[in-house]
Order: structure tokens, then C-alpha cells, then sequence
């Protein structure tokens, strides 16, 4: 039977828009701002992604999805007699206390001829750093083992493409390794912490098959039953080719700088290490420029290196992740042997894909910001809430499509309440909102005039009433208030005597112990009466209607009934034999009638 297809080409990294609920946390947390909200659903952007995994990590919903290759891996290991499995060197933090042996046996478990570490094509990419720090004139060299910073670089800073080292990242220096060692045709899967490995899967299919996270194979395992603890490993059960040395390094923050020192530290070279992308993105400023000296920076998007990677457990802190990296590197504190020739071509040029930026005019900037309410410099609150740090930020957000005007909070708010105000001000009868101090937070004139007394004055100098005490302009009143406020109400109706009129109050509760609004009729005035007497009108002919109704459906049964009888009382009549014997005369019938 044929399989199914393989499904179409998607991004490493999606949204399920039926749980995204709107919080803009991903558009917060994205260094790169590459979240677009469309019909309150933030989905990313493709072109604009670096595939970091911040917004997985920051999803409070999971709606945030990373791709699901595991499928892709199963179908590799049907079709391919031997399929090898690239190891990231930070298994030691994700599988700790584990011996490599067990955890080979429940990979091997899974179906796969081999497990080897990626570390070994780490140490390939040292060797010829050295080698090109060696023979390089002066200026900086910024590694490529993390294929997010080259991502990041290649659509970000442009100017700073011509600084990364023009080599293959760890990964795929080790896919070069092992088609070298095993031939062409093996198949190779990698598995570790991040989500960017996805790209360079789907960047070259000639090299690697499948990426999986270390989600994935956890959940592989268990699927299958495996679990590496009680796993007897065997004689067979070993790294190959071979097992890694300071390659094994290369998941800790500056792990890279540390093997390519020990190939003999290169002369005249600074070597520095920053993790985490607000970091180096500041590290990059300015290097495009001429440098007297060499300058190595290895960079790591995720901060403290891949031990944090997006799909890492966080079963420890990272200073216990690096001392389990650095415990577990064979031979670590030995050097190695000085810029060994790399085994295979690892030379690679990474192409430039810059993000478009757009000058935007400051007549369309304004334009925008008014679409948010915010007409003036003092009604730009940068308050963040939206996910970007300033009020104009979200402008140009807008400007380019990858934004809402209700994203902005303080607009949604004014919105709100200009319709509830409109609301009020527009409604016949008078209508207050009162807070817990019992003081009115609203009200529309008509509530004012009601009140009478100074109130109407009151109101005309401070339209609406906003913290006016109620006790003071409506005593009468300011009880049932209170009681609305001490006891969550649907409706508390009651009328009110005050002078010689007659007031109808209704309080209702908005939010209860803090907010209660109440309706004030003046049900004396002839206005009120005549609408008092139609409604009671209107009520009455109902219930005439429904008497009458009820009525005739009585009369219709009861007239039924007595015409069925009558019918009975015939029928048995003509059929009553006569006193001869024979059946009775219609004479006889008459006379009985």
C-alpha cells in the first residue's frame, strides 16, 4: 500500500489561530518584531523570522506551534537501510545523569543504524577557524554555528554580512562528515534543542534529511515505549565514528571560543562571546567599519547558549547546565592537535535576504497615530501594552499591515468609554455611575435634573459629575447605592418620595463592591404618567386577550365533549331492539327520542 503524502512545505514555526487569544506577549517578546496581528490572531512572519523560539517559549496558550517532522523521520527510517542520527551536544543537560551508552540503546531503539555527535562537526569548524584567523588579515570574524545569528544577520544587518566566516555551521560540517565516512546514500536525522536547525533541513535537503527537537524525541520514545534509564546497553551501543572532544563544548556560552583556543591560540586575535539577541545585537554595532586588530566573536541567540535552546527542558539553572557540559567533554583540558586539516570542504557563503525597511513620511506617521486617538505628544503613553515600545513604533506597525488600531489598550479604553458616555447622554431617563466612596464616577444631565436642587448648576460647570459626592446631592438616594454596593444586585427597583415628586430608582450592579449604575425616573411628571398609563393599558388588554382565549378554548372543548356524547346516546338508541323482539321503528325510535 502506498504511504501518504508528504505534506506540503511549512514554516518551522506557526500559529493556532483557534487558541491565540490576543495577549500580544509573542509581539512583546519578538526581537525582530516578526508577529503580524490580523483579525486578533498573531501569526508569524516568514520573511521577517529568525526562528529564535522566543514566542513558543512566551506563548501563555501554546498557540504558538513549532512543525512536526516526526513523521518525516519515520518515513526516512522506511525508506533508507541506514539512517544515522546527528546527536547536538547538549544531550548531556537534556538526558542528565544518563550514560550515552543507554541513551544510544533507546535511540538505536527507534529504528536508526547509528547515533553520532554533532560535536565532531563542531570540531571541524574549529579547526578551520583557526586556520582562517591564522591566515586572515586584521579585522572581525563572527562565527556561524548558530543559524539564527546568521539568519539575523542576513536580514537585519546586511553591512555585517561580509563578517561571518565563510564556513558550513557545526551541523551540517557534521552531515558532510558522515556522508563522507558512510556514503551518499545513508540518511541523516539531527536532534537537539532548536528550532533553526529546521531551516537548514529544508536549505539543504542534499545534506540533511530531518530536524527534530528534543521535544520530538521525547515524545518519540515514549510513543515507542522506551525509556533510556532502564535501557542495558551493549558493546555496540557507542558514539560513531567516533567519540567527540572539545566539540562537545560548543553548546555552552563561548564553549566555541574554548576549542578553538586549544588548537593553539592564535596570535594578535581578541576573542569575545555574546549570547542572547538584544546582546548582540548591540555587539555588531559599528563592526562594518576598518579594525586594527583581529577580533572573533562567536554569537549565540539564545542566552547562555544552546543548553537554553527553545526546545530545551528546564530541569536546572545554567550554571549547572555548563558544568555538566564541561564534566562531560572527553579530554577537555587537553590540547588538540594545531589546525588539523578540515576532513572535507566546509566552505560556505551565506546569501543576504534583507528585511525591507520603509522611510515612512511623517504626515502618514501622524495620520496613523490619530487612527489610535492620539492627536497630541502627551497622548502617546510608549506604555508597551500593544508589544511595541513606543506609540510610533505601532504607527509604523499599522502603516505596514503587521498591526491593529485595538491593539493599543489606552484606545480600546477611550473607545469604550466614549460609547458608554455617548450611551448615557443619549438615553431619556437619568442615569449615574457611582464608584465604592459613593461618589459618581458619570452621569448624563438628565440625572441632574432630576436631582434638582444645585445639582443641574453643578453639572454645568462640571459636565458629568465626575467625583461628586452623592451623599451631598442626593441624600434620599445615596442608601440604595449602597445597598447595590454591598450586595451583587440583577435589579433593585424602588421609588422614592423627595419633596412632592415621586422618583422611580433602579440600581444594578456593574461591578460588584465597586461600581453600581442606577436609572432615575420622576414618574409624577405627565410624560412618565402617560407612558405609566399605556404600559398599564398595554398590560391589561394582554391579559383580557389571554382570559378570552383561554375561554373559548374551554367552550370549544367542552362543546366537543357534549356533541360526542349526544352522538353515543343516538347510536345506542336506534340499535335497542323493540319490545317484539324485532329491531325498533323508526316510530319507535321517535317516540323514545
Amino acid at each position: 500500500m502506498d504511504e501518504p503524502p508528504i505534506p506540503l512545505f511549512r514554516t518551522p514555526i506557526f500559529t493556532e489561530k483557534a487558541r491565540c487569544q490576543d495577549c500580544y506577549k509573542c509581539v512583546r517578546a519578538c526581537p525582530v518584531k516578526a508577529i503580524k496581528v490580523a483579525e486578533d490572531s498573531a501569526t508569524v512572519m516568514a520573511e521577517r523570522c529568525v526562528y529564535c523560539g522566543t514566542c513558543v517559549s512566551v506563548c501563555p496558550v501554546g498557540a504558538k506551534k513549532v512543525r512536526d517532522d516526526l513523521d518525516s523521520a519515520r518515513r526516512l527510517l522506511k525508506r533508507k537501510e541506514r539512517v544515522v542520527l546527528s546527536l547536538a551536544p547538549s544531550f548531556v543537560t537534556e538526558f542528565p545523569g544518563l550514560e550515552p551508552p543507554r541513551l544510544i540503546h533507546a535511540l538505536r531503539g527507534l529504528g536508526f543504524w547509528a547515533v553520532s555527535e554533532t560535536a565532531l562537526g563542531a570540531q571541524a569548524v574549529s579547526s578551520a577557524c583557526a586556520q582562517a584567523l591564522e591566515q586572515g588579515g586584521p579585522g572581525a570574524y563572527v562565527s556561524t554555528a548558530c543559524p539564527t545569528v546568521v539568519e539575523l544577520i542576513r536580514r537585519y544587518h546586511v553591512d555585517q554580512l561580509p563578517l561571518l566566516t565563510p564556513l558550513l555551521s557545526p551541523l551540517l560540517a557534521h552531515c558532510k562528515l558522515l556522508r563522507r565516512e558512510y556514503g551518499e546514500d545513508i540518511g541523516i536525522v539531527f536532534a537537539g534543542p532548536c528550532i533553526a536547525k529546521k531551516l537548514e533541513a529544508d536549505a539543504r535537503p542534499d545534506l540533511l534529511d530531518t530536524a527534530l527537537t528534543f521535544a520530538d524525541l521525547h515524545r518519540w520514545l515514549e510513543e515507542e515505549g522506551l525509556d533510556p534509564m532502564e535501557c542495558r546497553a551493549t558493546e555496540q551501543d557507542c558514539f560513531q565514528p567516533e567519540r567527540a572532544r572539545d566539540g562537545a563544548l560548543y553548546p555552552a556560552d563561548g564553549g566555541m571560543t574554548r576549542s578553538i583556543a586549544r588548537r593553539g591560540h592564535p596570535e594578535g586575535v581578541t576573542f569575545m562571546a555574546f549570547s542572547g539577541i538584544p546582546s548582540l545585537q548591540g555587539a555588531l554595532g559599528g563592526l562594518e567599519g576598518p579594525l586594527e586588530q583581529k577580533l572573533f566573536l562567536e554569537l549565540l541567540a539564545c542566552e547562555g547558549g544552546c543548553v537554553n535552546g527553545p526546545q530545551a527542558r528546564r530541569t536546572c539553572g545554567t550554571a549547572l547546565k555548563w558544568l555538566r557540559v564541561m564534566d562531560c567533554a572527553p579530554a577537555s583540558g587537553k590540547p588538540a592537535p594545531k589546525t588539523p586539516p578540515p576532513a572535507v570542504d566546509l566552505r560556505a557563503e551565506p546569501l543576504a535576504d534583507p528585511v525591507a525597511r520603509v522611510a515612512h513620511e511623517a504626515g502618514l506617521i501622524q495620520e496613523a497615530l490619530r487612527r489610535l486617538g492620539k492627536t497630541a505628544p502627551e497622548d502617546e503613553l510608549n506604555c508597551g501594552g500593544c508589544g511595541y515600545d513606543t506609540c510610533r513604533n505601532l504607527a509604523e506597525a499599522l502603516l505596514e499591515d503587521r498591526a491593529e488600531p485595538r491593539m493599543c489598550v489606552s484606545y480600546m479604553r477611550r473607545l469604550a468609554m466614549n460609547k458608554a458616555n455617548a450611551l448615557i447622554r443619549a438615553m431619556p431617563a437619568g442615569v449615574a455611575l457611582v464608584d465604592e466612596g459613593l461618589r459618581i464616577v458619570e452621569c448624563n444631565r438628565r440625572f441632574a435634573e432630576t436631582l434638582g436642587g444645585d445639582a443641574p448648576d453643578v453639572f454645568d460647570v462640571k459636565p458629568g459629575l465626575g467625583g461628586a459626592d452623592l451623599g451631598r446631592l442626593a441624600p434620599d438616594l445615596k442608601g440604595f447605592f449602597a445597598r447595590g454596593l454591598e450586595k451583587e444586585v440583577a435589579a433593585l427597583r424602588r421609588d422614592v418620595q423627595v419633596g412632592g415628586r415621586i422618583l422611580r430608582l433602579t440600581v444594578f450592579t456593574i461591578e460588584a463592591g465597586r461600581l453600581v449604575g442606577g436609572v432615575l425616573q420622576d414618574i409624577t411628571e405627565p410624560a412618565v404618567q402617560r407612558e405609566q398609563v399605556l404600559q398599564q393599558a398595554q398590560e391589561v388588554i394582554r391579559k383580557n386577550v389571554a382570559t378570552v382565549q383561554k375561554i373559548a378554548f374551554l367552550l370549544g372543548e367542552n362543546a366537543a365533549e357534549t356533541e360526542m356524547m349526544l352522538e353515543s346516546l343516538a347510536s345506542s338508541f336506534r340499535n335497542a331492539p323493540s319490545p317484539l323482539g324485532g329491531p325498533a321503528s323508526a316510530e319507535d325510535a321517535r317516540r323514545g327520542n
